[in-house]
């Protein structure tokens, strides 16, 4: 028998056995397994059974679906995988502990582009930019950047001018609600831009972030909302 494990920052919430052909994941109350949590899409992402292998399948989710800190379109799962949808975790287990490899492993899906965000939903205390942008999760991504200073955003207009931020968690939210919020999340490789939410888009140089995250040089002057900001990650 296969299952998968939910947890969320390292408590269990629910075991879900997998005796369906096809288990939903996502947001909208039709899955079959419901994560009420905006990181997550609606339809976000599906296990298959296939003969004796279970495959995650991301169904082109905003954030994406990651196995074991990579993201994948398409994936067998073998025991001990643990599959990462928003903040949540799934562990995939089977009772004999047993790996079956029967499709290609080809299927395993990497980028070379910073995959997306995941934006957390912003507490209400921390809604106005002019406080310091709300710094979500507490876990840290494995491996740290060596040699380098820890990545800094320093506001450069407004009334929070001269403000500095460390950016030591995995999700930084800007701007201002109802007009514009940016994400800035931390990889293994570096720190990347996105738009979350709102007509205000977030520009990078004074160019328009696009529909796919960016990834975040040092000096790079970021404005959102009619405030500016400067990222900075420089060698020690």
């Amino acid at each position: 028998m296969a299952r998968m494990l939910l947890s969320l920052d390292g408590v269990r919430i629910k075991e879900i056995v997998l005796t369906k052909k096809h288990t939903t994941f996502g947001r909208r109350p039709y899955s079959d397994v419901v994560i009420d949590n905006l990181a997550v899409s609606g339809e976000h992402a599906a296990v298959r059974l296939l003969g004796e292998d279970a495959v995650i399948e991301d169904l082109q989710s905003t954030n994406g679906t990651f196995v074991n800190g990579n993201p994948v379109h398409s994936h067998v799962l073998q025991h001990g995988d643990v599959v990462e949808i928003g903040r949540y975790q799934l562990r995939f287990e089977r009772d004999d502990g047993s790996v079956h490899t029967q499709l290609p492993s080809v299927m395993n899906v990497s980028r070379t582009e910073p995959p997306h965000p995941v934006p957390l939903p912003i507490d209400d205390a921390d809604r106005d930019f002019d406080r310091r942008p709300t710094t979500f999760a507490d876990t840290t991504l494995p491996g740290e950047l060596p040699l380098l200073r820890p990545a800094t955003v320093t506001v450069l207009s407004g009334a929070a001018a001269g403000r500095v931020v460390q950016l030591i968690k995995v999700v930084t939210t800007i701007g201002k609600s109802g007009i514009g919020i940016a994400s800035i999340t931390r990889r293994p490789h570096g720190f990347s831009l996105a738009h979350v939410e709102g007509e205000a888009r977030p520009t990078v140089n004074g160019a328009d972030v696009g529909a796919t995250p960016l990834l975040l040089r040092n000096g790079d002057v970021i404005e959102l909302a009619g405030i500016r900001m400067q990222f900075a990650h420089t060698l020690l």
